[in-house]
C-alpha cells in the first residue's frame, strides 16, 4: 500500500499534536545519531590516536553515508511507518553496541580500524535514511504545495539540528565522563529504541496493522533487553578484557576526563600506563629520571618548573638536590596527581606532599601564557623540566611546537636550563630530531643526548639554554648519590652513532604539527 493509499484508508489525519510529537522524536533520534558519531571519534582517538587524518575520514565517511542512506531508503518510502521503526531498531542496536564491538575487537584481534570504518558507514546510512522517512510521515495526508513542503522541511531541519546540539552537549559533559564509552553508547541506543517505541505506540498505530505493531514492539523490547544486559555487565566486560592487554595484574585503573590510567604490578615491578602507553617501570625508571633531571641542575638552581611529570618522579629527584626551595608542578590531569599521592606514593617518596612543591592542575601551554605573579619567581625559574607524553595526538603535538618552547623562554631565567624528554633517537629518529630542531627554532642553543633505559630502549633528551652556546651536560657536584648517572655516562650520552646521526629538520609548529605525523609513521 502506498503512502497515499495509507492516508486514504486512515480517516485520522495528522494533527498538530501528532506532528509535534513526531518532531520531538526527530530531535531525540538526531541527538542519538550525533552521539554515535562522537563515540566513534572518541574511540578513534583513544585506540588509534585520533589524528587529523582519522578524524577527517570518520567525519567525511559519516557524511557520505548519510547521502547513501537517503538514496537506499527511497524504494521503502511507500511503507514509511514500519520502515522507520526498523531503521530505528537497527540504529539503536548497532549504535548501542558499537563501542563494545570496537573495544573487544581491539583487545582480542589487535586491529579494529575495519570495525570503525564499517560502523561509521552503517550508522551513517541508517541516520541518513531517517530524514526521508520522517519527511514522508510528516507530509502524510497533505496535498503539499511548495510553501507547505518548505514549512515541513524547515520544522524537520530545526528539530534535527536542535537534537544534534543536545547530543553534542550530552556526550562530553554527561555520558562520557559519567558512564564511559561502552555504557554511554549503550544508554544512547536505549534512548533511540524508546523514542522509536513511543512513535510506534502513539503515532503510527493508526497506520500499521495491529500485528505489525505487536511485532515491532516485541523486537524493540528484545533490543532494549540486549542493551540493558550490556549496561549491567559493562564493568565486568571491561575489567576482563582490559586485563588481556597487560602482561601483569592491574592494581589500579581509572578513566579520567583526559585518558585511561592503568597501574600494574608483578612482584616489585610497578608500571604506569597512560592510554596504553608505558610511562615508567620501577625496575629502571631511575635511569630515565636521573638522566632527565640532573643535567638541568648545573647552575645551582633554587626554583624549578616541571611541566607534566604528574607521577611525581621528577619532583622526587629535585627534592633530593640541595638548595632547591621551590618546585612548581603543572599537570593537566588531576587523576594522575591523585594517583601520585596514593598508589605511586612509595615510588615517588610522597614528593607531591612536600611543602616545597606547588602542584598546579592546568594545561601546560595555557599556564605558560597566563601571568602568575603569585607563583612565578622573580627573574624566572632556574630550570624548566618538560616531561610530557610522546606527541602522538594533535593535543600533545602543540606541546612540542615552536610556539610552546617560545612560551617557555618567558618562564625561564636568563641563565636557566631547559630539558625536554624527546623520545627515542633510534626507534623514532625523525620525531627526536624534529623536537631538537623545534627547540632551536624557538631561540635556544641545544645539546642532544641519549641513554639506555631497558624498558624503553634507547631514549633521548634535549638540554637547552637561551643564547648562542649550547650547554654541556654535566652532573652537578652537589648531586646526591645516584644509581645510574655519572659524568662518564653523561659524556658518552652526547655521542650518536652513524645510524642515529643528527638531522636538521623543519620545526613543528601550531600551524604545521609535523611531529604528530612523525610519530604516526611508526617505529623504525
Amino acid at each position: 500500500m502506498s503512502t497515499e493509499q495509507e492516508a486514504a484508508a486512515d480517516p485520522v489525519q495528522p494533527t498538530r499534536r501528532w506532528r509535534a510529537l513526531l518532531l520531538a522524536a526527530v530531535a531525540a533520534c538526531a541527538a542519538c545519531g550525533l552521539i554515535y558519531e562522537l563515540a566513534l571519534l572518541t574511540l578513534s582517538a583513544n585506540i588509534h590516536g585520533g589524528g587529523i587524518v582519522a578524524t577527517s575520514l570518520i567525519v567525511a565517511g559519516y557524511v557520505a553515508a548519510l547521502g547513501v542512506g537517503a538514496l537506499l531508503v527511497k524504494p521503502l518510502l511507500g511503507r514509511a511507518a514500519i520502515t522507520f521503526i526498523a531503521v530505528e531498531t537497527l540504529l539503536g542496536v548497532i549504535g548501542g553496541l558499537s563501542a563494545a564491538a570496537l573495544y573487544l575487537t581491539y583487545v582480542f584481534i589487535g586491529g579494529s580500524l575495519w570495525v570503525l570504518v564499517v560502523g561509521t558507514a552503517v550508522i551513517g546510512c541508517l541516520v541518513g535514511a531517517e530524514v526521508p522517512l520522517l519527511m514522508t510521515l510528516l507530509q502524510r495526508g497533505r496535498t503539499a504545495g511548495a510553501t507547505d513542503t518548505g514549512r515541513v522541511l524547515a520544522n524537520l531541519n530545526a528539530a534535527d539540528y536542535l537534537g544534534a546540539l543536545i547530543g553534542g552537549l550530552l556526550w562530553p559533559f554527561l555520558l562520557l565522563p559519567q558512564l564511559g564509552m561502552i555504557r554511554g553508547a549503550a544508554v544512547t541506543g536505549m534512548i533511540n529504541l524508546v523514542a522509536a517505541a513511543i512513535v510506534a505506540v502513539f503515532l503510527l498505530r493508526h497506520i500499521i496493522s495491529a500485528r505489525e505493531l505487536a511485532a515491532a514492539l516485541g523486537v524493540l523490547a528484545a533490543a532494549l533487553g540486549l542493551l540493558a544486559t550490556l549496561l549491567v555487565r559493562a564493568d565486568g566486560l571491561e575489567t576482563t578484557t582490559r586485563q588481556r592487554l597487560y602482561a601483569d595484574p592491574i592494581v589500579a585503573y581509572e578513566r579520567s576526563a583526559y585518558q585511561e590510567i592503568v597501574v600494574t604490578r608483578r612482584g616489585d615491578d610497578l608500571r604506569l600506563y597512560l592510554d596504553g602507553g608505558l610511562q615508567f617501570s620501577t625496575r629502571d625508571e631511575h635511569r630515565y629520571t636521573e638522566s632527565l633531571v640532573y643535567p638541568a641542575l648545573s647552575e645551582s638552581p633554587r626554583s624549578v618548573l616541571v611541566l607534566g611529570g604528574g607521577d611525581g618522579l621528577a619532583a622526587r629527584e629535585l627534592l633530593r638536590f640541595p638548595g632547591i626551595d621551590r618546585i612548581v608542578q603543572v599537570e593537566l590531569d588531576p587523576a594522575v596527581i591523585d594517583l601520585a599521592r596514593t598508589t605511586l606514593r612509595e615510588v615517588n617518596g610522597n614528593a607531591l606532599a612536600d611543602p616545597r612543591v606547588d602542584v598546579v592542575v592546568d594545561d601546560a601551554m595555557a599556564w605558560l601564557r597566563a601571568p602568575h605573579p603569585d607563583v612565578h619567581p622573580s627573574g624566572g625559574f632556574d630550570a624548566v623540566i618538560v616531561d610530557l607524553p610522546d606527541p602522538d595526538t594533535p593535543v600533545l603535538g602543540r606541546l612540542y611546537s615552536t610556539e610552546f618552547y617560545a612560551l617557555v623562554t618567558r618562564a625561564l631565567a636568563p641563565n636557566g636550563r631547559l630539558v625536554v624528554q624527546a623520545g627515542s633517537p633510534y626507534s623514532t629518529p625523525t620525531a627526536y630530531w624534529r623536537t631538537f630542531s623545534t627547540i632551536e627554532s624557538a631561540g635556544f642553543a641545544a645539546t642532544p643526548y641519549h641513554v639506555h633505559v631497558p624498558t624503553f630502549g634507547d631514549w633521548g633528551f634535549v638540554l637547552a639554554r637561551r643564547g648562542a652556546d649550547p650547554p654541556t651536560p654535566t652532573v652537578p657536584a652537589e648531586a646526591p648519590a645516584l644509581r645510574f648517572l655519572d659524568q662518564q655516562v653523561l659524556d658518552a650520552a652526547t655521542v650518536f652513532a652513524d645510524d642515529q646521526a643528527p638531522r636538521t629538520l623543519e620545526p613543528s609548529t601550531l600551524d604545521r604539527p609535523r611531529i604528530v605525523e612523525d610519530i604516526r609513521l611508526g617505529y623504525r
